[in-house]
C-alpha cells in the first residue's frame, strides 16, 4: 500500500490531491479534537528553552517559507513532503490532517517537523533542522514530540528513508525507536518508530 501511495504522490499529483482531500475532509471529522488534545499535552511536556516548540499557524508562513529557502539545496534532496512555494505553505497550514510543527529560538524558526496523518491510522513524519543549530539537541526533541503524539493518538509511526541519504542514515543509526519494516524501491526503506515497550522486528519483502 505504502509504495502504491509513494508513486501516486510522486507521478499521479492530481490523483495524490484527491486522495489527500478526501484523507483531510475524513481526519477532520474523526480525528481532528483528539488530535488538538494530545498535541496541546505533548508540547507542554517538551518544554525545551530557549528553542520553543510549538504548533505552525498560517502567520508562521513566511518563516517557514524563508527557512526552507536558505538550507543548502543538498538538504532538500530528500525532503520533499510538499511544496515549498510560498502559497502552498499557505493551503498547506489549513489540512487538518498535516500537522505541523515548529522549533522557534527568539521567534525565528530554526527547526520544521511534521506528521502526515491518513484515517487509517497511520502517520509519516520528517523534519528539518537549520544549517547553524545542528548538534544541540533539537532533533532529539522533535523526533520526542512527533512520536508522542503518533502513539498516543494510536496511530502506526513511519516514515521512508533513502539509503543515500547519509546524514538521516547516521542520525537514525543510534535511534533506538526505528525498526526496518520493508525495503522499497530505489533504496528506500519503509521504517517505523516504535515506543520501548513494543519488539522491533525487520522485514525485507
Amino acid at each position: 500500500m505504502e509504495q502504491i501511495l509513494l508513486f501516486i504522490k510522486h507521478n499521479l499529483g492530481f490523483i495524490w490531491s484527491i486522495i489527500e482531500s478526501v484523507n483531510d475532509i475524513l481526519f477532520r471529522i474523526l480525528y481532528k479534537k483528539r488530535l488538538d488534545r494530545i498535541t496541546r499535552q505533548v508540547f507542554e511536556e517538551n518544554k525545551h528553552h530557549p528553542v520553543v516548540f510549538r504548533r505552525i499557524s498560517i502567520a508562521d508562513s513566511a518563516g517557514l517559507y524563508e527557512l526552507i529557502k536558505n538550507q543548502p539545496a543538498s538538504d532538500l534532496t530528500y525532503f520533499k513532503p510538499h511544496s515549498f512555494e510560498y502559497k502552498s505553505i499557505v493551503r498547506q497550514t489549513e489540512k487538518s490532517s498535516f500537522l505541523m510543527m515548529g522549533a522557534f529560538n527568539n521567534d525565528i524558526m530554526v527547526g520544521y517537523f511534521f506528521l502526515r496523518l491518513f484515517v487509517n491510522r497511520k502517520c509519516f513524519v520528517g523534519r528539518l533542522i537549520d544549517k547553524n543549530y545542528r548538534g544541540h539537541g533539537i532533533g532529539v526533541t522533535m523526533n520526542r514530540i512527533m512520536y508522542e503524539i503518533a502513539w498516543r493518538m494510536k496511530f502506526r509511526c513511519l516514515s521512508t528513508i533513502s539509503r543515500n541519504n547519509q546524514a538521516v542514515m547516521k542520525a537514525h543509526s543510534g535511534n533506538r525507536h526505528m525498526s526496518v519494516i520493508k525495503e522499497l524501491k530505489d533504496d528506500y526503506l519503509l521504517v517505523e518508530f516504535l515506543p520501548d515497550n513494543h519488539t522491533k522486528c525487520v522485514i525485507h519483502d
